[in-house]
């Protein structure tokens, strides 16, 4: 799959690909005869890993740490794990922030439409049937 494919599937820029590939977050990806990138189906996986992990939030730090353990073979597993679990408590207290920013937000939403209908409500005209009728 050549890089325009890749980059349209995951929602990210050309640009985006080869600066991952440059810094080491997906594998060198060959090239065919006329130099272009052809993605193959593990290079796709890396770049579904690295796009999911930059989604919740891991940085490309993070991300370069690990992938250098992986590199280094399965005497790693067990840091690999002590990376991922501490990168999913770090997201799961954001989630929590989150979710109550989100509530913050509602009720802000709610006290608006509270203020707008009483605004409504005594706005001349519209007790006596004259406005919406």
């Amino acid at each position: 799959m050549q890089i325009a494919e890749v980059s349209e599937k995951y929602k990210i820029s050309h640009d985006t690909l080869r600066y991952y590939e440059r810094i080491g977050l997906i594998p060198r990806v060959n090239r065919n005869r006329g130099g272009i990138r052809d993605f193959t189906e593990e290079d796709e996986r890396w770049v579904e890993f690295t796009v999911c992990m930059r989604g919740a939030g891991l940085s490309i730090e993070v991300l370069i740490e690990y992938v250098s353990l992986f590199q280094q073979g399965e005497k790693t597993n067990a840091a690999r794990k002590a990376l991922l679990v501490e990168q999913r408590s770090l997201l799961a207290a954001r989630i929590e922030d989150m979710k109550k920013t989100l509530e913050r937000l509602d009720y802000k939403i709610e006290r608006y439409d509270q203020v707008l209908l009483k605004k409504e409500r005594t706005m001349s005209g519209f007790n006596d049937g004259q406005l919406g009728g």
